[in-house]
């Protein structure tokens, strides 16, 4: 059987620096831990700045790296799918892809263990290993709020988020999912909405090789409203659910408090004709919210099917490229 090439495909906010740290590492620990498993091992970076970093002029005499500049900065997110996008025709089918982050947070150490995972699956082909974070070292604050996030996105969407861009699967699996519409709103939280089987692979949270990152609160308050983006229909049934229940009781107390008004001598209290106002408005404002997340919801069931058969048809007629 021909070895397989392995991609490493990370997005880069001028991270050079760390990148060739990480590469070093990656290199080393493979060496160590799998020699001679691989045809080739090649690093994608996607130049997030747009072009215009100047470091990414140190790669340009490196072999085994490509750099992939978008137009424009696109978040990391969305980088790691332009970048993912752009080699997808070069990619095998039994080729492995690595997605992660090139500032080192993504430890070098753990992509041997995020392999191994995948080639311990039964259905390895059509399996996605991903790391599930067990320890972090941040600051308490940001600890008390991603906790706190945490709890928000399970209730919304019924789902635990404990993991990020690092990932492992198989050419033949990006050939598939790369195209789902969920991706060009968020690379991480796509692969776990998405009926995928996944294999979690424990794996602690690395520290920065150098600097600091240039993420700010506002930009992780985008990236967190980003995550939910694809469990848009998980949440627009929860919350239907919820403003179902909430518009019922509403009419059912209103009711009540009519037949007690008008079919007995008993005196209504102040306070509970308030609370029944009170909760008749909410109602109001639920069914209201009933409609517009019902069409949310019908919406967000309209997968884009615009040239789908071309992949069909080129996936039918293509063959494997010689290397």
């Amino acid at each position: 059987m021909p070895l397989s090439t392995l991609w490493i495909v990370c997005p880069s906010f001028r991270d050079v620096p760390s990148f060739n740290c990480l590469r070093r590492d990656i290199l080393a620990n493979l060496e160590h831990s799998s020699p001679n498993s691989w045809e080739a091992i090649k690093f994608a970076l996607i130049d997030d700045t747009g072009g215009i970093d100047p470091d990414m002029a140190e790669l340009d005499g490196m072999d085994d790296c490509l750099v992939i500049s978008p137009p424009f900065n696109l978040g990391h997110q969305r980088a790691i799918v332009f970048g993912l996008r752009s080699i997808l025709g070069d990619i095998r089918d039994d080729d492995v892809i690595v997605t992660m982050d090139s500032d080192g947070e993504d430890r070098a150490e753990d992509v041997a263990r995020l392999l191994a995972g995948l080639q311990e699956s039964d259905a390895h082909q059509n399996s996605l290993a991903i790391a599930l974070r067990t320890k972090r070292s941040e600051s308490l604050s940001f600890k008390v709020f991603y906790r706190l996030y945490r709890a928000m996105f399970r209730t919304m969407t019924g789902t635990t988020v404990r993991s990020g861009n690092f990932a492992a699967y198989r050419g033949w699996l990006a050939h598939r999912i790369l195209l789902h519409p969920f991706f060009d709103l968020c690379y991480s939280s796509s692969l776990i909405s998405l009926n995928i089987n996944r294999i979690m692979v424990p794996c602690a949270r690395g520290d920065r090789y150098e600097g600091r990152s240039r993420m700010g609160l506002f930009g992780l308050l985008m990236h967190g409203i980003r995550m939910l983006m694809p469990f848009t229909d998980r949440i627009a049934v929860r919350a239907l659910a919820a403003f179902s229940v909430l518009t019922g009781l509403g009419v059912s107390m209103g009711l009540g408090v009519l037949a007690v008004k008008f079919f007995t001598a008993l005196v209504i209290p102040m306070w509970l004709s308030i609370a029944v106002i009170t909760v008749l408005v909410l109602s109001i404002a639920a069914f209201g919210n009933f409609v517009v997340l019902f069409t949310v919801f019908s919406h967000s069931r309209g997968i884009a099917l615009s040239h789908l058969e071309d992949w069909t048809a080129q996936s039918h007629s293509s063959t494997p490229k010689a290397r």
